[in-house]
């Protein structure tokens, strides 16, 4: 745990750095919003700022109108963290799970810093842990204790029912980071629904087990979730680019997905250094924020 937390403090000064030198101070994170939002309507009065005339009801011709703006409400982030056996592909102290839990406490100790409340659900086809939204560094190493200790009850996947249940649960709009290898089927419907009701964010996890696999002939393998070994013929090209094309196939579609629904998608390997594509996230983020 020592070891994890010491990792995850190296992490977020690198981003934070990295962040402050891209953007010369002009930084929001991923977690804040302009800090104003929309309220109402009024006469224009002298010395308003012009910058806050609204056009479109001083067009009507009943004279000058500017909006008026109330701070916004404190932003709650949730994350929801797959714990199912497939996460545990990978090098030891670098599985899809292991990478996933580093990732979960860089940010979530970020949109603390950041003023902002949050809460962790994890799954594997059934609720393993939830943390209530909170506040505060002390929070943070929970919700990272909590994450960490975890031992599921199950090897199985069910993101439809991981997302329902965070439906069902997160009444308030918050950013929701979900992080998973997506080995599963017929979410996209609940996915969707989240996406409309919250600020989403999709973390991919994979391993380049699952896509690279060496020519060694007829060799047995173990399906993580259901702990079932099938014998696989690795020396056939044709057998290794479906296993790769049926991966590429699934992880387009995902993306293809979140652009359509406008849901920020990130894939991240596990032997890669992911801080830059954080880093990326976050700079496309403050783009939008900005421009909205």
């Amino acid at each position: 745990m020592k070891e994890l937390l010491k990792k995850i403090r190296k992490y977020d000064i690198k981003i934070r750095k990295a962040i402050n030198a891209h953007m010369q101070g002009d930084f929001h994170s991923i977690f804040k919003g302009s800090g104003l939002e929309f309220d109402d309507v009024r006469a224009y009065q002298y010395g308003d700022d012009i910058r806050t005339i609204d056009w479109n009801a001083s067009a009507k011709g009943h004279g000058t109108f500017v909006k008026t703006f109330k701070e916004e409400k404190e932003q709650i982030v949730f994350f929801i963290i797959d714990v199912s056996a497939s996460q545990e592909i990978g090098k030891p102290g670098q599985q899809k799970i292991d990478i996933s839990k580093e990732i979960c406490g860089i940010l979530a100790f970020s949109a603390v810093k950041e003023g902002s409340q949050v809460g962790l659900i994890c799954f594997s086809d059934q609720k393993e842990k939830y943390v209530k939204p909170g506040k505060g560094v002390k929070h943070a190493y929970q919700v990272l204790t909590n994450l960490y200790n975890l031992q599921p009850t199950s090897l199985q996947t069910n993101l439809a029912k991981a997302i329902d249940f965070s439906l069902n649960i997160i009444k308030r709009k918050s950013v929701v980071i979900l992080i998973s290898d997506f080995i599963d089927e017929g979410y996209e419907y609940n996915l969707k629904a989240l996406s409309k009701k919250h600020d989403l964010v999709v973390i991919h996890i994979n391993d380049k087990r699952e896509t690279e696999l060496p020519s060694l002939g007829i060799v047995p393998l173990l399906e993580k979730e259901t702990k079932k070994t099938i014998w696989v013929n690795t020396a056939s090209l044709d057998f290794r680019k479906n296993i790769a094309a049926r991966y590429i196939g699934n992880q387009t579609k995902l993306e293809t997905f979140c652009l359509k629904h406008q849901a920020n998608y990130l894939s991240i390997r596990t032997d890669e250094d992911y801080v830059p594509k954080l880093i990326k996230l976050f700079n496309v983020r403050n783009k939008r924020m900005k421009s909205a």
